[in-house]
């Protein structure tokens, strides 16, 4: 029947649970139905889509790890330079290596091979190739969870409690 997102009492993004971990939570009054669909649990219960919970649980920060996969997710599997999604994509350095960029969240992109070739050692502005969304940082690992879901239009109804979505 579908995942549920969980909001915080502050209505930031938990996670992501099963509909029947949600109707618990919902029958037991530790959190309140916020979106449902239209399908019945059983008369006049609707199943949520998300629920915030009605106590805030503090959640510790954990770092998002920059890995290739990371990046592509979040450049949507496209080259941030011409929009190519196709199979050969590459990770580019907007400053490179070479005059002290670094590998962090703000100075990766995804690039097809030909703009990498074409970028070569130089900024975007140099090669004039200007970035179609300037990287950064994803905000937490549930972000892209959230995100997968959003895009495979399984749960648009989640995209406004969702930072940056």
């Amino acid at each position: 029947m579908g995942n549920v997102l969980v909001l915080n009492a502050s209505y930031e993004p938990l996670n992501i649970t099963g509909w029947r971990r949600a109707a618990v939570l919902l029958i037991k009054g530790k959190a309140e139905r916020i979106e449902y669909n239209n399908k019945l649990l059983y008369t006049g219960f609707p199943i949520p889509t998300v629920i915030r919970l009605l106590y805030y649980v503090r959640v510790p920060y954990r770092e998002m790890p920059l890995t290739r996969r990371n990046v592509l997710h979040r450049d949507d599997h496209a080259c941030q330079y011409c929009g190519y999604t196709g199979d050969n994509l590459t990770l580019d350095h907007v400053v490179p290596r070479s005059r002290g960029g670094g590998e962090v969240w703000e100075n990766m992109v995804t690039a097809c091979v030909c703009c990498n070739v074409k970028k070569g050692n130089r900024t975007p502005q140099e090669a004039n190739m200007p970035l179609r969304k300037l990287p950064r940082k994803p905000y937490s690992s549930l972000y892209f969870e959230v995100s997968k879901h959003i895009k495979n239009g399984l749960h648009r109804e989640w995209k406004k409690y969702v930072i940056g979505m």
